[in-house]
């Protein structure tokens, strides 16, 4: 697997999503991102007394999901924006089980904490080393748990392969077989892998989010009985 210089990677994403929150964009990412995010989220099952993690969980939307599922949900969002986080902490209010971390995956130190649930929305393949990266997650799930991946840039969505030179960021393009490899040599078994799709609204344009659709691979870290 391809790997991109860590440092300089770091602060290119950085600084894209630093201008994003800064700009107001991150209340569009969720309204874009809103409607597929809560099928894979909806996939991990989130029930009391689990512990959660959203990598990359930019304005929290996904954090405080989980956080009202039941105030014994232990939730937690990480971010490598400062401005991300600043922005997910003034959003979440009444949620005293919702917290967040600026950091960069898989540096930051979470203290060898184990999570019943892990999800990432358009994270992973801008890592600096995907395999290092999956790995981490493998050892951060409890025995049994579940990791929810959504991409929209991957092989098969022709209209994402710009992405790269548009923002000046390193990607990995994966193709749906290459990221079932990915968590496999990582340890996860694949539970499920499938496109999801945003619904079209009347009189809205048809784009690749209704005929493409996003990459959803649910990984599972198997049971310690096995």
């Amino acid at each position: 697997m391809r790997r991109f210089r860590t440092t300089d990677q770091l602060v290119r994403v950085r600084d894209v999503f630093d201008e994003w929150a800064e700009s107001g964009r991150a209340d569009g990412m969720e309204r874009g991102h809103g409607p597929t995010a809560k099928q894979a989220f909806d996939a991990l099952g989130v029930s009391p007394n689990y512990r959660f993690l959203d990598i990359g969980c930019g304005n929290g939307y996904v954090v405080r999901w989980a956080a009202q599922t039941a105030p014994s949900v232990d939730a937690v969002g990480i971010d490598v924006s400062a401005h991300m986080v600043a922005l997910a902490r003034q959003l979440t209010t009444g949620q005293p089980n919702a917290r967040y971390r600026r950091g960069s995956f898989p540096q930051i130190d979470l203290s060898r904490a184990q999570f019943d649930a892990i999800f990432s929305m358009e994270v992973f393949y801008y890592l600096s080393d995907l395999d290092a990266g999956l790995q981490a997650v493998r050892d951060l799930l409890a025995p049994g748990g579940s990791f929810a991946c959504v991409v929209d840039f991957y092989r098969e969505n022709a209209d994402s392969h710009s992405w790269p030179e548009d923002l000046g960021v390193d990607m990995h393009l994966l193709s749906a077989a290459e990221w079932c490899q990915a968590f496999e040599r990582a340890g996860l078994e694949v539970a499920d892998q499938r496109r999801l799709y945003a619904p079209k609204l009347p009189g809205m344009p048809a784009s690749w989010k209704h005929t493409t659709g996003s990459l959803f691979t649910l990984g599972r870290r198997p049971s310690a009985s096995r």
